[in-house]
């Protein structure tokens, strides 16, 4: 089978999509299949062709990260996807971006479209005057829409009455995940460390945790490594230093996928405060290295999380943050809780699993539109 996948953004470009369709991405290759990626020129110095673990991949301009940027990218890519898409058998649009162009694709051959709504950009725009048509149009265009989360699906339904959006959980690369030696010793005197793993952007409420971190300091000798960066890493530092916890939380920036696993080893417990989040591609990879998680109760998290791997607590409330990571740092057998998760992840959100039903919508997408024409 041909694959033709439209991304914004793959690897190196570190993040929950990015990983997501990287992973799928080599996955089918692995497979047997022909795949190819259309994505964008988003670092200096990246190639404009390349073959990565068996994926081909385009990369075409990208003006900016902004909303402008992303459509500017999505017209840009355009006549690579038409010269693509005369041999592909299916078009995937992963995410907003990536529609348009796939439309412009399928043109070129009939191929059918796959779509997969993946972020807080669809939800956040869901209700606009403007992109509620838009979105509209998109999902009735496509011949089978995914979305990363149930809350992302039912918006999607509700936009487009009597179209199908199918929930489906993005996949973890269990053979990779998985705990390993730590990157970092043990902090002396028994401190207790727990890690974050978030991009420092306002939706992923690493502000909350920082505010909560004197609570937990109060009950918990503890350090927080927080792995990610961002636009507001100036403002967390100082807050930080503000509340006097500055000798507790440690900013390590943003960090290759090739260095999460034994990071992730060398804490005790993940901390997500999002304030806005589909299904977290990086909370299942946590749980893959035998990580419980202690999570805002928001989106698509409560899909993965909940008492059985660590647990729930009010988005933007610092105190019950504190009280839930006080509780399980303090009431908890954090390693059943972590071998807990991983079995989770291994039977319902792994790599394999999600590879496999992309191709069964594939082979269906495909039989479908054959018969209809």
């Amino acid at each position: 089978m041909n694959i033709l996948m439209h991304c914004a953004y793959f690897p190196p470009e570190v993040g929950g999509l990015e990983s997501h369709v990287y992973y799928l991405c080599r996955a089918l290759a692995a497979q047997g299949n022909q795949v190819t990626m259309v994505t964008s020129l988003s670092q200096p110095g990246l190639a404009a062709h390349e073959v990565m673990d068996g994926v081909e991949v385009w990369r075409t301009w990208m003006p900016a990260r902004n909303t402008m940027g992303w459509a500017a990218f999505g017209i840009g890519s355009i006549p690579r996807v038409l010269a693509l898409a005369r041999v592909a058998d299916v078009l995937h649009a992963q995410d907003i971006a990536s529609v348009l162009p796939v439309m412009a694709g399928q043109r070129v051959r009939g191929a059918p479209i796959v779509t997969t709504y993946h972020t807080s950009h669809f939800l956040k725009r869901a209700d606009s005057p403007f992109w509620r048509p838009v979105f509209r149009r998109f999902l009735e265009v496509a011949d089978h829409n995914l979305a990363a989360s149930t809350e992302i699906a039912q918006v999607g339904e509700a936009i487009a009455p009597g179209v199908r959006v199918e929930p489906l959980t993005n996949g973890v690369e269990t053979g990779f995940f998985r705990r390993q030696a730590p990157a970092l010793p043990p902090v002396e005197g028994g401190r207790r460390r727990v890690i974050v793993p978030r991009r420092l952007f306002h939706k992923n409420g690493v502000e909350h945790f920082v505010r909560a971190l004197p609570a937990i300091a109060e009950r918990v000798d503890v350090e927080a490594l927080v792995v990610g960066d961002g636009p507001e890493r100036g403002k967390l530092e100082a807050l930080a230093a503000e509340l006097g916890v500055a000798g507790r939380i440690r900013f390590l920036g943003a960090r290759p996928n090739a260095e999460m696993p034994a990071l992730l080893s060398s804490a005790e417990l993940a901390v997500f405060p999002s304030l806005m989040e589909a299904t977290s591609v990086a909370a299942l990879e946590c749980m893959a290295c035998e990580l419980p998680v202690a999570a805002s109760a928001v989106g698509g998290l409560p899909e993965i999380v909940g008492d059985a791997v660590g647990g729930l607590f009010e988005p933007a409330n610092p105190e019950d943050l504190a009280r839930a990571v006080v509780g399980l740092l303090t009431g908890a057998d954090l390693r059943a809780l972590g071998v807990e998760a991983r079995r989770r992840v291994v039977e319902r959100w792994s790599n394999a699993r999600l590879a496999a039903r992309h191709l069964e919508i594939y082979e269906d997408v495909i039989r479908r539109r054959r018969k209809r024409n």
